[in-house]
């Protein structure tokens, strides 16, 4: 299973928003020149976090984006099924009614990759990867002041 484009900018600009969390809103334009993906694109994206209630929006000269919740109560995976829609590796493990579904060796295999994936992306918050992208932020500016 491959994320997508969409799927991937979706992570780096909630992850923008999660490290910005408390200095308040944060407009596209921003976003988009610190995480150097095109703002149009930015834009396509924001839609579906907005309508599933995970970013709100605000109007105004002080207006942009923000986190609807605290992000250690946001997980990659919510944020993933929103712009992927479901993260399993083949249509049937989602699909109960299979025909196949019996007999089918690989089936379990499948289901555990899913299970896997799902544990990962579900136990990972932005406030944890937010931490991570700090810890290397100010591990690369050491680097590049020698």
């Amino acid at each position: 299973m491959k994320i997508s484009t969409k799927g991937r900018y979706g992570i780096r600009l909630m992850l923008s928003l999660a490290v910005n969390y408390e200095k308040g809103t944060l407009s596209l334009k921003a976003i988009a020149k610190e995480q150097q993906i095109s703002e149009k694109y930015l834009e396509q994206i924001i839609n579906p976090l907005m309508k599933a209630d995970l970013v709100k929006s605000f109007r105004g000269a002080q207006g942009g984006y923000m986190l609807s919740r605290h992000p250690k109560e946001i997980t990659a995976g919510e944020i993933l099924r929103v712009l992927e829609g479901s993260l399993s590796p083949v249509y049937c493990v989602d699909t109960p009614t299979c025909p196949n579904s019996d007999y089918c060796i690989s089936l379990t295999l499948w289901k555990r990759m899913k299970e896997a994936l799902d544990e990962v992306v579900d136990h990972t918050t932005l406030e944890s990867m937010g931490l991570e992208y700090l810890e290397k932020e100010v591990g690369n500016q050491g680097k590049n002041t020698e």
